[in-house]
């Protein structure tokens, strides 16, 4: 663990990729096998699970410290992290050991098993052994929310250099349902046997914001255009008469969506389909939490399978005839695409993403607009010669969005953040106006300044009306800009609605309360684009 720890505080004292890229290299390359897997898999989003309650944590930590539960949490804000503030009171370890990260995973997973009693000692006997840094990480596993400030990404090019394969090549290994159980480093990344997971699908490319109008993009002949839906990324795999369905969070829902079993009746094996989840009925797309519901059940009942059925808009094609064809330029595998998905019976859950004909930037500007009538959130634009990259790579792929709706409304409560932003007051709570009250209808987080969240911070705590815990009732005197991506009926908020992506876009100075937005707003905007 000497040696993880150390890994992390050499990631946590610097921003710059290079040398994390050179620390997790150096790593990669000197720790011993069984740990350098468990840090490929803790990197790529395979963390145990939590064992142990934090509220148990919490209790056993002020034991061990010494201290009163209640000046525990009056702490814990301060620090602004759960794991580093019992790492931090905790009485100095009564010796010293050097067991590897996997060992204490495995101590970590064995927690389960035991009743309360015999994990408090497991626990307790961990922290006594360990210094600072070591306990935070050791508590962060605990937990189930080990992060790292690492992208899967740069895991990925620090596992190139240190092992001399490429990129595009480990980041495919590194895809499917494995885990440090299930494989070893050999087999996963030295010497993979390509048909020992016939569910893996590949890395997913990943296209960037178009912020700027697109005539630098050059000549329009060269671009194709399709729809952006407001869906679920995912790959539809068929092999040796099987079919998988991943998400691109690199989550298995083949289960969730058993009718796609319709589809790969008719695909030949070998083949590999890019696509966008969506709940589709009547010719058009349901609103997004319908989709929702099936993505929260590991079995879906007959009922919801007719409430909510779904199709796969296909838009690329990179495994055809079991092989890989991801640097085939793009117009290519869209025309063996649309032969594949013309041979699939209308009856099944596979649609063709329509691709749109333009003649010019301009001409194409204007069909961006009309978006929303057609349920879509933008537009994707794609180079006809680009390949099938993994991750997000600028230059071939780009999303362009529509211009996000919008809403004033009035900051009703206002809860402290976490990590570097523990002493500021950065998680709001948003209504809007109806008669004489105010309805709360969304919470935002983001989109501020750090000095608007300065500012705004020195005001919370000089007219804060009502503690209910950690949230704070404040005086309903600013305006704020609420910028998202969708409106859709909710009975579970007090509102009737719930927005997708709900941000801060600006602080209207300019606005008094009695400018702010009203429910009848809100309705009128679910009745347009809900």
């Amino acid at each position: 663990m000497n040696r993880f720890a150390a890994l992390f505080t050499r990631l946590d004292q610097t921003t710059k990729t290079t040398l994390k890229v050179a620390a997790l290299a150096d790593y990669l390359t000197e720790a011993p096998e069984d740990d350098r897997l468990w840090t490929i898999a803790l990197l790529s989003g395979r963390r145990p699970k939590r064992t142990v309650t934090t509220g148990l944590l919490r209790t056993w930590a002020a034991e061990r410290a010494s201290i009163p539960l209640w000046l525990f949490e009056e702490s814990y804000p301060i620090v602004g992290d759960l794991a580093e503030t019992i790492a931090l009171i905790l009485p100095p370890p009564s010796h010293a050991t050097d067991l590897s990260l996997s060992h204490w995973i495995g101590v970590i997973r064995g927690l389960s098993a035991l009743d309360e009693p015999a994990r408090k000692r497991a626990v307790l006997a961990a922290w006594d052994q360990m210094e600072t840094t070591q306990r935070f990480v050791f508590n962060k596993l605990i937990t189930g929310g080990f992060r790292m400030g690492v992208s899967q990404k740069l895991m990925t090019r620090a596992l190139s250099k240190a092992t001399g394969i490429d990129e595009p090549d480990l980041a495919h290994r590194l895809m499917g349902n494995w885990t440090p159980e299930t494989q070893s480093f050999e087999s996963l990344v030295l010497t993979p046997d390509p048909s020992a997971d016939l569910s893996k699908p590949y890395p997913f490319y990943l296209a960037y914001q178009l912020d700027d109008p697109p005539d630098a993009l050059g000549d329009p002949a060269q671009w194709a255009a399709e729809w952006k839906w407001d869906g679920i990324r995912g790959q539809l795999i068929v092999r040796q008469g099987q079919f998988h369905l991943w998400s691109r969070g690199e989550e298995l829902i083949t289960d969730r969506f058993p009718e796609f079993a319709r589809a790969a009746d008719h695909l030949p094996d070998g083949t590999v389909l890019d696509g966008e989840l969506l709940a589709w009925k009547d010719g058009k797309p349901m609103p997004f939490n319908a989709l929702q519901k099936r993505l929260g059940r590991k079995t879906v009942p007959k009922k919801l399978l007719a409430e909510a059925p779904v199709i796969l808009r296909a838009y690329d094609l990179i495994e055809h005839g079991g092989e890989d064809i991801r640097q085939t330029p793009f117009i290519e595998r869209r025309q063996r695409l649309e032969t594949l998905v013309g041979s699939v019976p209308s009856d099944a859950p596979l649609r063709l993403s329509e691709r749109i004909p333009f003649t010019d930037w301009s001409h194409l500007a204007s069909l961006r607009q009309t978006s929303r009538d057609r349920h879509a959130e933008g537009l994707m634009l794609k180079r006809n010669d680009s390949p099938y990259r993994d991750g997000r790579k600028k230059g071939d792929w780009w999303k362009w969005k529509v211009d996000p709706l919008t809403i004033d409304a009035v900051m009703i409560y206002a809860q402290q953040g976490h990590g570097r932003r523990a002493n500021l007051f950065t998680d709001f709570t948003f209504a809007v106006r109806d008669g004489e009250n105010l309805v709360p209808f969304t919470k935002a987080y983001s989109g501020l300044t750090d000095a608007e969240f300065n500012r705004i911070t020195a005001w919370v705590r000089k007219n804060t009306l009502e503690r209910f815990g950690p949230v704070r009732r404040v005086r309903p005197e600013h305006v704020f800009e609420i910028a998202f991506e969708g409106i859709q009926k909710s009975p579970r908020h007090k509102s009737g609605v719930a927005l997708r992506f709900p941000r801060m876009s600006r602080w209207r100075h300019d606005k008094p309360v009695s400018e702010a937005n009203t429910l009848a707003d809100l309705k009128d905007m679910l009745a347009a684009y809900g």
